[in-house]
């Protein structure tokens, strides 16, 4: 048994303290919150094996300049200076390159079956029950460019061996008459899956407990304690805690607490905003509104609407202009389906950890010993929590591994 330290508890820290604990490992949990907000609270809640090209493809620096400066834009970059802002940058766009994407698509594709696979298991395995609902999401478009970019990525999916179905405006109707005249049509990725992420959340945190996980809440890890290749301890605030290995699933802070490692993991935060409506909608079938960057969700007593990228720098200020844009973009695509002032006065964000190259970095460090990563995964946080639970709960108990690790590798910057 070893003792180990999970600094960060959003879903890849639990995720991570589901395995190592069914492991028969000692685990302490900190994170510089009480585990109650942020990105795995108030994300779509989507398994998407779908989403299988990263977010640095070709095109989406060109589109991103034209919105960057919008601040009611899908995309929005807060003008600012910010050397490691610019560096990612320039590590992004050397990324969104057709070859690039080609080389990720498969290690996304794979990384999100075995996760959905990881989570029925947890469906039968574990002794609370959570939402889980296997019922595909529509990608759906208001434009014939998104139209034929949709079909285009489609067709990829079915070679790739995904299930996809190209709706026509009348098929897409019977399905969701709630969708207002001005979707032309939808992909349904019958493959994918959605979840109510705070219920889960709160259920994990429950169950780790009665497993003897310790949880420390509103612990910022200011520095970390070394032995040579090994880090001994983490120091916060007012506190130190030592372990025998060290997991650091901090999202949006993990670059930054590895620079003071000497490691260079590239991150930026990517807000994302969200707010639910405990109301009936009429809203069944998840649903990506792909000109909007807007995804919905029906979720366990309520509909959630969350989207947009943003980059400000580590904050979770909640832009009106924002907001009004994602609620905006709601009354437009849907028939009689309008958020009110009080659920918009209500809008949560979070912050998704991107990496440059649309890839998370998962795996153990080639400088320390006894030090994972889990971090990095952009839009697919939720959707990969299993399998980054696993694979560094394989990395952690020296277990070959079900995926090859080289390509999200820690080091590869």
């Amino acid at each position: 048994m070893k003792r180990i330290v999970v600094v960060g508890g959003g879903i890849s820290g639990l995720c991570s303290a589901y395995y190592l604990v069914r492991g028969g490992h000692q685990v302490t949990v900190l994170d510089r919150t009480d585990i109650s907000t942020g990105a795995s609270f108030i994300n779509a809640g989507y398994i998407t094996p779908s989403h299988f090209i990263p977010l640095a493809a070709p095109g989406i620096i060109t589109q991103g300049i034209k919105w960057m400066f919008n601040g009611s834009s899908p995309f929005y970059v807060k003008p600012r200076w910010d050397m490691e802002f610019f560096k990612w940058a320039l590590l992004f766009k050397k990324a969104a390159t057709a070859s690039q994407v080609k080389r990720a698509v498969p290690i996304i594709k794979e990384l999100n079956l075995k996760s959905r696979e990881l989570y029925e298991q947890m469906v039968a395995d574990l002794d609370f029950a959570f939402h889980y609902e296997r019922k595909g999401v529509l990608m759906a478009y208001s434009t014939a460019k998104s139209e034929h970019e949709e079909h285009e990525v489609a067709e990829k999916a079915i070679k790739l061996g995904l299930d996809a179905v190209v709706l026509s405006k009348e098929e897409l109707q019977k399905i969701q008459p709630v969708l207002s005249d001005k979707v032309l049509g939808a992909v349904h990725y019958t493959c994918d899956a959605h979840m109510t992420p705070n219920q889960f959340m709160k259920g994990m945190k429950t169950w780790l407990k009665s497993k003897g996980v310790i949880f420390e809440y509103n612990q910022a890890v200011d520095s970390f304690l070394l032995d040579g290749n090994c880090i001994s301890a983490v120091k916060t605030q007012d506190s130190v805690f030592e372990a025998d290995a060290f997991v650091l699933a901090s999202g949006s802070w993990t670059s930054q607490l590895a620079k003071s490692l000497k490691l260079n993991i590239p991150i930026q935060g990517g807000k994302g905003y969200s707010m639910d409506v405990h109301r009936p909608t009429g809203i069944t079938l998840p649903t990506i509104l792909v000109d909007a960057r807007a995804a919905i969700t029906p979720m366990e007593g309520f509909t959630r609407f969350a989207g947009t990228m943003e980059f400000s720098g580590n904050n979770s200020t909640v832009r009106k202009e924002r907001v009004n844009a994602l609620a905006n973009a709601v009354k437009e695509h849907y028939r009689e389906v309008e958020i009110n002032e009080n659920e918009k006065q209500n809008a949560t964000s979070g912050l998704r950890p991107v990496s440059p190259d649309g890839l998370p970095f998962i795996g153990r460090t080639s400088k320390y010993s006894n030090l994972t990563i889990a971090a990095g995964h952009a839009m697919m946080g939720w959707s990969l929590g299993p399998i980054t639970g696993k694979l560094i709960a394989d990395e952690i108990d020296n277990r070959s591994t079900s995926i090859n690790l080289d390509p999200i590798s820690p080091d590869r910057y």
